[in-house]
């Protein structure tokens, strides 16, 4: 048991440890990312609609947007929470998770956005989409964002930007 907590309070740790700090390092992005979105979402470009759950827990007032006109807030708003989230897990990740030194720093700083990116285009891509041609509530299209992302930027760090 000493030895597994010894991992967390340390870069080096076995693959099984290193994807649950990975988890727990996404899990605060994650955070980082549901806030701004959220909050863009309320206040900026309105992509919530009368009975979403976050409208009804805080009783939030929300204008009437079609689903075309929500579906590209979300996108939009997605790609401000992505600058927020990702430093909150590029800086994580570089000093926790992964090991650092495969690429430069310009290098790695440049990839670790990249490939998240990428993740963020078919994520919200992904909402998007289920947004303009379901009619889908914008939990479902958080829910679907959320697993394309985890699983590419996961792949994409530990394979692509990060030494080991």
């Amino acid at each position: 048991m000493q030895q597994i907590l010894k991992q967390f309070a340390q870069r080096e740790a076995n693959p099984p440890i290193q994807f649950i700090k990975y988890t727990m390092a996404g899990g605060i992005a994650a955070v980082v990312d549901l806030t701004v979105l959220c909050l863009c979402g309320w206040l900026l470009l309105p992509t919530l609609k009368q009975g979403e759950f976050l409208v009804k827990i805080f009783h939030l007032a929300v204008p009437v947007v079609s689903d075309q006109a929500r579906s590209w807030h979300f996108y939009v708003n997605s790609g401000i929470s992505f600058l927020f989230s990702n430093t909150t897990a590029y800086f994580i990740n570089f000093h926790w998770v992964f090991h650092p030194g495969r690429h430069s720093r310009r290098k790695e700083v440049t990839l670790f956005f990249a490939v998240s990116l990428a993740s963020l285009m078919i994520g919200a891509g992904a909402g998007s989409a289920l947004i303009c041609l379901t009619g889908a509530g914008f939990g479902v299209s958080l829910i679907a964002k959320a697993l394309a992302c985890l699983s590419i930027n996961y792949a994409g760090r530990k394979f692509i930007v990060f030494s080991r």
